[in-house]
């Protein structure tokens, strides 16, 4: 409660914060704007989320948790290059250098890997726990460290705070959801902001985009890079097919990503 603390970004679910403790450890932390679960269940939660995550190195480690009358905090591992979200934000207004694509199709294959953990968890409740859900996949829940690999924050958080907002929802927390999420994130990766709005049209004009007649990404690569990059355009628009049925699991997406690496 005493240490230097720093915002560092916001959401409808809370405050995610910047905490440099009184012997000098950083921290990530996130303070729910609301929380209706107990005490004790709220308790329980983390502890399950943090049991969960410790076998998965491409997902953010939740260290410990607050639970005060006025305030409720998870306080997890600090990452000093940010997110995905800040890199992305950086090279597009305030001209820092731009992810190149070998490191852009790492981070992919990263969250990949996180979310495919996610899913492979026991379908059985925790008392209400979806243990095999995320829930909240976007670019600002990528951490990415200093050598460019990276790591999935707030699992499970969603079912932390107020459900007030209809992501919470138990119809809501699925693999295809998340899938989508996943989907959306690379779109942006690929080709901006925008690209994510603009899903049909990608998808009516790929074959332009293919033949180099129409423009989309948003960095530079060609030959064999370019290839992998269109691969993975058809994989992202697949995991954003309105038709939920459609969208592959995330097993089958890190085969498809494993595929770029051998091939």
């Amino acid at each position: 409660m005493r240490a230097t603390v720093q915002v560092m970004g916001e959401s409808r679910w809370g405050i995610s914060e910047k905490v440099v403790l009184l012997d000098g450890r950083m921290f990530a932390t996130k303070r729910f704007r609301s929380v209706s679960l107990c005490r004790k269940l709220f308790g329980k939660r983390v502890e399950k989320l943090a049991q969960v995550g410790k076998g998965c190195e491409s997902l953010v480690q939740i260290r410990a948790y607050l639970y005060a009358k006025r305030i409720k905090v998870v306080l997890c591992d600090y990452h000093p290059m940010g997110s995905l979200a800040d890199l992305l934000d950086g090279a597009r207004e305030m001209g820092h250098t731009p992810l190149s694509w070998d490191q852009r199709l790492r981070i992919i294959r990263d969250v990949a890997r996180a979310i495919s953990y996610i899913h492979s968890q026991s379908l059985v409740q925790e008392k209400g726990l979806h243990l095999n859900v995320h829930g909240n996949i976007k670019t600002s829940n990528v951490m990415v460290r200093t050598n460019f690999s990276a790591c999935l924050s707030e699992y499970g958080f969603v079912q932390l705070a107020e459900p007030t907002e209809p992501v919470t929802q138990p119809e809501k927390l699925t693999h295809k959801n998340d899938i989508y999420g996943f989907g959306v994130m690379v779109l942006d990766m690929l080709g901006g902001p925008r690209a994510p709005l603009e899903i049909s049209c990608i998808v009516k004009r790929k074959d332009e985009i293919s033949e180099g007649v129409l423009g989309f990404f948003e960095f530079i690569v060609e030959g064999r890079e370019r290839k992998q990059a269109l691969r993975v355009l058809d994989l992202a628009l697949a995991c954003t097919n309105k038709f939920t049925e459609a969208r592959p699991s995330m097993e089958h997406v890190l085969l498809l990503l494993g595929d770029l690496y051998s091939g």
